[in-house]
């Protein structure tokens, strides 16, 4: 009896989302965006603030003028991503992000961690952003109101609190829900406006750089070098400027910067979660995302071309690289340019940013895995009101107390964790069978084979499947084969995140667990990549499987492995907070669990 319980509760907690939208429950969101307003959605969340200040800071002490390779490298390991966003978007008529993606491949359990770490995502990076739009709009009138809002309040600021209470990035963030609420169309509308000036503001930078700039300043010397030292004020050395030329800071320069850039394009999974709110969600969300990033890795590498052009990296300002570039041209004025185009950065991504949380906790309340009273929709606007006005008053407050630089690292692995969870989700679904055929398939599976060579038939199958097409065995084959590369990533992103030295130098020990590692990875990824894929017509596939999805899972473990434990420690906190709503409310309250459910009334 005990076992039983045990059974049917581990049962609960793997139970996966039908493919196809439950019978009767046609979204009650309107749907009114096409693919350029996701293209703006995109562009406008991912191409914020970082854009002005990124290029700089990498720039200055990782890679010099190789920055743009930087850039390039980031691109691509956030395009392996976005490939998988763009399947499951081309795949799921009622697209609702990672959380969704998860949901009907890996388990309830794993979906409701994935949209709970979401939500953290999106409330550190909205008020992040809050703060961050505050203190460049004090910064252009003179710091006032930092000063006197330190004056009144600083002495009275508990220690674990910001310095001062930002009442003006409350008031932003509120402004912001105030425009969500009015309806996905208006939203959409004042970041197409705002992202419109950013990037005509990137446009006038890029052609200043190449208008001003320098060539000489991507083939700098020692005797550059020479001539900066023996200046009256000199506060360089030649040590840490590198070694001059293009890449002046070798090959491991480049991958600590990419590392750095990867997160200037984080931000394109808001496409996936307008999925309800898109007029043609399988065709605009691929469109949607692939051109977002393209977008936005031109936009950094025009920026990071032309500041490297216009200044030595060594002159470089990592506060405020762009403004001090143009300075350093004789461009003063310009520096207000930039000012302007830094506030419509920070005001496309905040809007961006809230929009995307609203929809997840949407969807999650939706799927009576957060209170149901979350999914209420608004009968004219077709927005989730709730969502929207808890969210964004949960993100105001936050702004207002709390200074966030300390739990960007925690941000990074909520994203990161989630977008490994659609990478696995892509590999794991592409090998399944279709989910018509699965009655068929489980006869096949129980009358085909006696129960005495079941063992003796998924052997063979792990190298020489007896089917062109997709069966239970296969698929459960890949289920129990992803597993295990995951771990295997996971244990070689360790072992090099830990020992990197110890690695590439010949330690006996070290190389022989890493080469081990890799001989593993490369019989499980044949493994999977034996298996019968499903043929399914889909308007869009991520092409080699399985190699980029295991490069994008390594990629995004590895990154994850470079946080540090203060922030592991804050991010398992988050999550016993969401085990204990979870366990407390969701597994209770979930559609899966109830089988006539009735839809939430609107207002």
């Amino acid at each position: 009896m005990w076992c039983q319980n045990v059974s049917q509760f581990c049962q609960k907690l793997a139970r996966r989302r039908p493919l196809e939208p439950r019978e009767g429950s046609e979204s009650r969101l309107a749907r009114c965006l096409n693919a350029l307003d996701l293209v703006a959605l995109g562009v406008g969340n991912t191409l914020g603030a970082g854009v002005y200040i990124l290029a700089g800071e990498v720039a200055k002490d990782k890679a010099g003028p190789a920055v743009i390779i930087c850039f390039l490298v980031a691109a691509l390991s956030s395009v392996l991503s976005g490939l998988c966003f763009a399947e499951f978007g081309a795949r799921v008529p009622c697209s609702r992000s990672a959380y969704l993606y998860s949901y009907v491949t890996v388990g309830e359990l794993c979906a409701f961690i994935t949209g709970w770490n979401l939500i953290l995502s999106y409330v550190i990076a909205i008020a992040s952003v809050a703060r961050a739009w505050s203190s460049a709009f004090d910064s252009l009138i003179g710091n006032h109101v930092s000063q006197g809002l330190q004056g009144t309040f600083s002495l009275y600021m508990p220690y674990f609190l910001a310095k001062y209470p930002d009442f003006f990035a409350l008031g932003l963030v509120l402004l912001m829900t105030g425009v969500l609420v009015l309806g996905a169309r208006e939203s959409v509308l004042v970041t197409k406006v705002f992202t419109g000036l950013n990037l005509l503001v990137l446009g006038f930078i890029i052609l200043s750089g190449f208008i001003k700039g320098d060539l000489h300043n991507w083939q700098l010397t020692e005797q550059d070098y020479n001539l900066t030292t023996s200046g009256p004020n000199d506060t360089y050395s030649l040590d840490p400027l590198g070694s001059g030329g293009f890449v002046p800071f070798g090959f491991d320069g480049i991958l600590r910067g990419a590392a750095t850039c990867f997160y200037g394009f984080i931000g394109f999974d808001v496409i996936a979660t307008a999925g309800e709110e898109a007029r043609n969600p399988q065709r605009s969300i691929p469109l949607g995302i692939l051109t977002s990033l393209f977008i936005c890795f031109l936009a950094y590498f025009g920026v990071s071309a032309s500041l490297t052009l216009m200044v030595p990296y060594y002159h470089i300002d990592p506060e405020s690289p762009l403004p001090q570039a143009l300075l350093h041209v004789g461009w003063a004025p310009a520096g207000h340019v930039v000012a302007v185009g830094t506030l419509c950065a920070l005001t496309s991504g905040l809007l961006g940013t809230m929009f995307a949380m609203s929809r997840v906790t949407y969807a999650m309340a939706d799927d009576g895995l957060l209170f149901r009273r979350l999914a209420r929709v608004h009968t004219r606007t077709h927005t989730p009101i709730v969502a929207t006005l808890a969210s964004g008053n949960l993100a105001a407050i936050m702004a207002l107390l709390f200074e966030f630089s300390d739990l960007v690292d925690v941000m990074s692995i909520g994203t990161l964790f989630a977008y490994s969870l659609v990478v696995i989700s892509v590999l794991v679904l592409r090998y399944q069978p279709d989910q018509h055929l699965q009655t068929n398939g489980s006869t096949e599976d129980k009358t085909e084979v006696p129960e005495s060579e079941a063992d003796s038939e998924t052997l063979r199958t792990l190298c020489d499947p007896m089917n062109s097409t997709p069966t239970l065995t296969s698929g459960r084959i890949v289920y129990g084969c992803t597993l295990l590369m995951v771990l295997l990533l996971t244990a070689l992103s360790l072992v090099l995140a830990q020992w990197p030295h110890r690695v590439f130098s010949g330690d006996p020990v070290c190389t022989t667990v890493a080469v081990l590692l890799l001989v593993l990875i490369a019989g499980v990824t044949v493994t999977i990549w034996r298996q019968p894929q499903s043929p399914t017509p889909l308007p869009f596939k991520v092409p080699a499987l399985p190699v980029l999805p295991l490069l994008s899972i390594f990629a995004n473990v590895h990154l994850m492995m470079q946080m540090t434990s203060r922030a592991w420690a804050q991010f398992g906190i988050w999550n016993a907070i969401g085990f204990a709503i979870y366990f407390g409310y969701g597994i209770r309250h979930s559609l899966e669990e109830n089988t006539d459910p009735q839809p939430p009334a609107s207002n």
